[in-house]
């Protein structure tokens, strides 16, 4: 299988850089299952192309190389498809990892441009349907054209090929081109050389950051991903449709912890822990989204009321469909109040409460109204305990696609260091009368710390 991206423009052989591969040699990758070349079949100022040729080995495939962590194919017998698509994600990601995450030293300002760039991918399987490669790569802004081949001109009633040769061209980033080619290879003939597992989430929804959920055939894209793992389409999907998407799919944190369990819900459980911790028998969710929390605290019997807060009604709405309220049995429905309101305004509604949970909703706040949020919820509603998490702005670095000073979400107003999340929760502790305990949700850097930090307040006396 061969893959060619060609640039385009002026000084074009930058590509070599762009793809931390040298134009003036070819190059020679061994694979568990064959070898991977990298060469340029053309190389000016004006227009450079870089090939990727895939070269699978029947062998290797099957015995896997020696010394090999993957493995082959176990002697010849399994029932692992013969998947060239899949195979050549897995050469893309092996040859261009680094590009893929849009790094480089020496051209980044080059790195972080749209250019006029072209690839082709010849023997890609899409088993007759023409129409799938327009439906994947139009919206994305690229050209299509695509070439299709009888199966033999002296035998015309076989039909056509069941491979097309497919090109693309566009002017985009070249890391996000080789992140949009990985996603969408496997999706043509639904195949993968492996077993499918929990990683392939966490692949998905980090190589599809910042285009995927915007895509108008996503959900076909999960389906086709994944083929037969309905449970993983269903958990891709749950993410990708969330309110904060890039909160839930980007990266090691936001996709997947461990490509398992996915962040938001760790940081749920690890909320709802501290609200029964504290004998609490009655919440207030606010900020509370598509109430997921709300969800869980409705299923515990120590809570006996819960009242779920946003200041936007679309949210609620969504809300009232997530919980199936026009279902939901008599006890939960008893025990819920969904509410319109911002927590920038004395609110009398929000008293009364023994515990407040503030998840993931103070960072969208501007810094000139955190003042007006701190008496809103800390002096004038004033309940015992009062849990509040934010992201841990230094853990940012950890993220392979994420800029330098770039935050998580596009609405977020800010985000807090360690440090200024301490200094933050000992101004409100000693102007409000609390205490407070600082811990990390989530997976543990040892240079940057938690992606969430934590903060449970309890009132003096």
């Amino acid at each position: 299988m061969l893959l060619t991206i060609t640039y385009e423009g002026h000084n074009t052989q930058d590509l070599g850089y762009l793809l931390h591969k040298n134009p003036s040699r070819a190059q020679q990758f061994d694979l568990s299952y064959g070898k991977a070349y990298v060469f340029y079949p053309e190389v000016s100022d004006e227009r450079t192309t870089a090939a990727l040729l895939l070269d699978i080995d029947p062998i290797d495939l099957a015995r896997g190389k020696v010394g090999s962590t993957e493995g082959g194919l176990f002697d010849y017998v399994n029932d692992r498809p013969y998947a060239s698509t899949s195979f050549m994600c897995s050469a893309i990601s092996r040859v261009f990892g680094t590009a893929m995450s849009g790094k480089c030293e020496k051209r980044q300002k080059l790195a972080d441009t749209p250019l006029n760039l072209t690839v082709q991918i010849f023997s890609l399987k899409d088993n007759g349907n023409s129409d799938l490669a327009i439906k994947l790569f139009e919206p994305l802004g690229y050209t299509v054209t695509l070439e299709r081949a009888v199966l033999d001109s002296k035998f015309l009633e076989w039909g056509n090929s069941p491979y097309i040769n497919l090109t693309l061209k566009g002017t985009v980033k070249l890391s996000t081109l080789l992140n949009q080619i990985f996603v969408l290879i496997p999706v043509f003939d639904k195949q993968k050389h492996y077993y499918i597992s929990e990683e392939e989430i966490k692949k998905l929804l980090t190589h599809g950051e910042g285009w995927l959920e915007a895509h108008p055939y996503k959900e076909k894209i999960a389906e086709r991903y994944f083929s037969a793992r309905k449970d993983y389409v269903r958990k891709a999907l749950d993410i990708l449709l969330a309110d904060d998407p890039i909160e839930d799919l980007n990266s090691e944190e936001e996709a997947l912890q461990e490509a398992r369990t996915p962040l938001n819900a760790v940081r749920l459980e690890a909320v709802k822990d501290v609200v029964l911790a504290s004998g609490a028998t009655s919440v207030i969710d606010l900020g509370c989204g598509e109430c997921r929390l709300t969800s869980l605290l409705l299923s515990e019997p120590q809570i006996k009321r819960v009242t779920a807060c946003d200041v936007s009604v679309s949210a609620l709405e969504k809300a009232a469909l997530r919980l199936k309220l026009d279902k939901m049995s008599d006890y939960k429905r008893n025990k819920l109040t969904l509410m319109q309101a911002s927590l920038t305004y004395a609110d009398k509604r929000f008293e009364g409460y023994d515990c407040a949970c503030i998840v993931e909703v103070i960072e969208h706040i501007e810094e000139s109204r955190i003042p007006a949020f701190e008496r809103a919820i800390f002096e004038f509603a004033s309940p015992r305990t009062i849990i509040l998490t934010t992201p841990n702005k230094e853990y940012n670095a950890v993220y392979e696609n994420m800029k330098k000073d770039a935050l998580r979400h596009g609405d977020h107003r800010f985000e807090w260091t360690r440090a200024q999340f301490k200094e933050w929760t000992e101004h409100i502790c000693k102007k409000f009368g609390y205490t407070c305990e600082i811990s990390g949700i989530g997976e543990v850097d040892e240079q940057f710390g938690s992606p969430t930090q934590m903060g449970v307040f309890v009132k003096n006396g």
